[in-house]
């Protein structure tokens, strides 16, 4: 099927950056969006940002002016999240997200798949 690899994660004191890298294999057609969500403890998993096949992107408010989505423009089936500035507040687990249509034994489909999750720490 389909799968997502993430990296990136880790800690760093607030004011700092950390740039988290997702990349989808398998038999892939096409990708419709592709992006980051993330949850804390105790709260609901909640939208970062992402990107559409098109190019337009859609941001939280809380990360706007900090975080930057972008594409591989190589690799067309990778994503990235530049988080600058980051606050203790971003501490969560990030998971990067994707719709998109593949093989499933020779047939189409569409469907959305997650990544198992990056943690992300911001602490003095």
């Amino acid at each position: 099927q389909v799968q997502l690899m993430e990296s990136g994660g880790g800690s760093v004191q607030p004011g700092g950056s950390l740039r988290l890298s997702c990349a989808a294999s398998g038999r892939i057609i096409s990708i419709n969006v592709m992006g980051w969500y993330r949850q804390a403890p105790g709260k609901e998993r909640e939208l970062v940002a992402i990107i559409r096949s098109g190019g337009s992107l859609n941001y939280a408010e809380y990360v706007k002016g900090r975080f930057t989505i972008s594409r591989d423009t190589a690799a067309k089936n990778t994503v990235y999240l530049q988080m600058n500035g980051l606050k203790p507040e971003d501490t969560a687990v990030y998971y990067c997200n994707t719709n998109l249509r593949f093989f499933d034994r020779e047939v189409p489909k569409t469907n959305q798949f997650w990544g198992q999750g990056i943690q992300v720490t911001v602490s003095s």
